[in-house]
């Protein structure tokens, strides 16, 4: 049986996410490891905490695939305690795809939007051509904004959504997982009756009270959590001899009253 390696996983990402497309701010990548390291394991989380590399200890996983990088700004100390001394301790590999993946056809967006049961998917805005930071499709049928914001808070699973009441039926729908609240302005450019996004700041929720759209803050966990299990599943068709997990050690770390 031929050898699966972390950098043959990292050029499997590659392939369909480019590591190169990601925003100038972050730093995806394989950031814990060399690529010729044998992968037999893969335990997947949204981010890697200590708790989560303990969790890929205790599996047995070789590597962790996760979507915020471990290693976001340069490191001055490193403490026992941190996921980045907890890893080299255990020699477990990290391989983090951000930016890259939420924009990627296939990646975070697109499995928000498969998540909320839109149709005719596209582009709302570009980051760079072929990359979409924010998608836009329409609803079987057009929902209240309460019931559009129970829609949402159903399909993610969230302990609780935040939102505006746009005062119209919602159809067509913009979103961007994460912290994508800012592209509020490109959904009413767009004629966005809803908008959904992991983040909201108060004088954007007011402007988007004043035009008309039911923004639905779904939280930041929840907006892109919805990935893992497609990118999972696909590696594990890519990769049939890998034996794959998604943590459960990573939650919500927020919580509704």
């Amino acid at each position: 049986m031929n050898t699966i390696t972390a950098g043959m996983l990292y050029d499997w990402i590659d392939a369909f996410a480019p590591f190169q497309s990601a925003m100038d701010f972050d730093n995806p990548g394989l950031l814990v490891g060399d690529r010729e390291d044998p992968v037999e394991r893969v335990l997947f989380a949204l981010d890697i905490t200590p708790e989560v590399v303990r969790e890929a200890a205790e599996f047995g996983a070789q590597l962790i695939i996760s979507h915020h990088p471990v290693i976001f700004n340069p490191l001055k100390h490193l403490s026992r305690e941190t996921a980045p001394y907890l890893l080299a301790q255990f020699g477990i590999d990290a391989l983090c795809a951000h930016t890259n993946l939420d924009m990627a056809p296939g990646g975070v967006n697109t499995a928000l939007a498969g998540r909320l049961q839109l149709q005719n998917v596209r582009t709302l805005s570009s980051y760079s051509p072929g990359f979409a930071e924010a998608l836009l499709g329409e609803l079987p049928a057009p929902l209240s904004p309460k019931a559009f914001a129970q829609h949402v808070k159903t399909q993610l699973g969230c302990s609780g959504v935040r939102f505006t009441d746009g005062g119209r039926p919602v159809r067509t729908v913009g979103l961007c997982s994460g912290g994508g609240e800012e592209l509020v302005y490109a959904a009413a450019k767009a004629g966005c009756e809803g908008f959904v996004t992991g983040e909201s700041k108060h004088h954007l929720l007011l402007f988007a009270k004043s035009a008309s759209i039911t923004f639905v803050d779904a939280g930041h966990f929840s907006t892109e959590d919805v990935v893992l299990h497609p990118l999972m599943e696909r590696l594990q068709a890519a990769f049939p001899a890998l034996l794959c997990k998604k943590s459960t050690a990573m939650q919500d770390p927020s919580v509704s009253l």
